[in-house]
């Protein structure tokens, strides 16, 4: 049985499995169009240095976690470490792996399965 809060406790790592598969393509998209929208605020903010941002990540977190509706989409509210770090491995598993899908959706995709929580 797992029991670590992404999980709930009482559910089989099968089942957790199962419920993550179950992620719609619409909260993919939302999710999606909340990181398009959070790169275009960004470039906007940081637009005196044509969006250059070596902190990138934090300043994505902040803005994701109080400018949006993302703890609503993903039903809970992200610890902004944790959602940082999120930010940096997918920035890095994307370079590296360089799908055919866009980077919104890609993180999109990973965040929903890293952050929606499984019922008990």
């Amino acid at each position: 049985m797992a029991c670590d809060g992404r999980l709930g406790y009482g559910a089989t790592q099968e089942e957790a499995i199962t419920e993550k598969a179950a992620l719609g393509s619409e909260d993919i998209e939302r999710v999606a169009a909340l990181l398009h929208e959070a790169a275009e605020t960004h470039h906007i903010v940081y637009r005196i240095v044509d969006g250059n941002d070596p902190d990138w990540a934090s300043w994505y977190a902040d803005w994701l976690i109080k400018l949006s509706e993302l703890p609503q989409l993903l039903r809970r509210k992200p610890v902004r470490s944790e959602l940082i770090y999120m930010l940096v491995k997918l920035d890095r598993e994307f370079n590296d792996k360089k799908p055919a899908e866009s980077w919104e959706r890609f993180y999109a995709r990973r965040l929903l399965e890293n952050f929606t929580p499984v019922p008990a």
